[in-house]
């Protein structure tokens, strides 16, 4: 085993098809997301020999039980237990980001690394998913596995055992125009994922057809974004993630909250022309597209409701730091 590894992986903006990621709606449905990487990394460090409090996994960035969870699942997994793992983080806890899938996969990376294997990538993102929903029992999609992985712009579509990847290629300066149009604002909230994710299922194992529809919009929606960030059209895009998340809400009442709404209306006035919250959301993060001109008007529009969090695109995905 290697003396010290350090890998990091990416969070991600899903910017449409969020929920149809989610078995047993994509194994029997058939789901499609398109997200993007963004350079909001989990750092996992590994190291042989244990500390001497007798820990294993540590976190300098701040309590994330959660995230620390599921690095430790992942030693378990690959029968690790002479070694100590330092997470660290760059984005806030319950983001809405795939912060913890991040953090499963950079871990994932790392030990098999640190113990001489190569893992296929696809195969990083599914033993991550394995290990945050199999053997930690949190419930949520596949999306966040393969952007943490992959990086960049991608189309996922996914079926019963089984992911499609697509790449989406971005000219640098489409690249730039996504990163200075879009504006991440953190509402200072952490997202109620798990209880979200488990009504909205809830909700589609009965039929409801107010949730059914809507998930079929979501996907339709999210199926043609990869067109439109081909096409270098940042303003069609937008305008699907204005109809997706219009869907998203319907989903279930916990998904939009006051302080969401209000974002994304005061956006909506100073010229944004698309807006969504990300993740399960009842909270977290939500992104907003500027219209062309008019980016320091809507910055200063909602500058006061939550903290904007900078960010380029991540084009790399998960890889080895040292």
């Amino acid at each position: 085993m290697s003396a010290i590894i350090v890998t990091r992986a990416p969070t991600r903006i899903d910017f449409g098809g969020g929920w149809t990621d989610v078995p047993p709606y994509s194994d029997e449905m058939g789901g499609f997301v398109c997200n993007v990487a963004i350079t909001r990394y989990a750092t996992v460090t590994v190291t042989r020999g244990r500390a001497a409090d007798g820990s294993q996994v540590s976190d300098t960035t701040s309590d994330r039980a959660a995230d620390r969870s599921i690095a430790a699942a992942a030693a378990r997994r690959f029968q690790i237990d002479d070694a100590q793992i330092q997470l660290d983080s760059d984005f806030p806890i319950g983001a809405g980001l795939g912060g913890s899938s991040a953090a499963g996969v950079a871990a994932v990376a790392a030990l098999s690394r640190a113990r001489g294997d190569e893992m296929a990538r696809g195969d990083i993102a599914e033993l991550s998913r394995a290990i945050e929903i199999g053997d930690l029992g949190i419930p949520g999609g596949r999306q966040d596995h393969y952007a943490a992985v992959f990086g960049g712009a991608l189309g996922l579509r996914f079926s019963a055992g089984k992911t499609e990847v697509t790449r989406i290629r971005l000219d640098p300066v489409f690249r730039e125009e996504i990163e200075r149009r879009c504006l991440i604002i953190y509402t200072g909230k952490s997202r109620i994922s798990g209880e979200t994710i488990n009504g909205v299922l809830g909700a589609y194992e009965t039929r409801e057809p107010r949730v059914l529809r809507a998930l079929e919009r979501m996907r339709q929606t999210a199926e043609e974004m990869p067109r439109a960030l081909e096409a270098r059209d940042l303003d069609a895009l937008a305008g699907l993630v204005d109809e997706q998340w219009r869907h998203q809400r319907s989903l279930h009442p916990a998904i939009p909250t006051p302080l969401i709404d209000e974002i994304i209306e005061r956006a909506a006035r100073a010229g944004a022309v698309g807006s969504k919250a990300l993740g399960a959301s009842g909270g977290g993060c939500v992104l907003v597209i500027a219209g062309r001109d008019r980016v320091n008007a809507v910055r200063d529009a909602i500058i006061g409701l939550g903290e904007l969090l900078p960010f380029a695109i991540d084009e790399h995905g998960v890889h080895q730091c040292r």
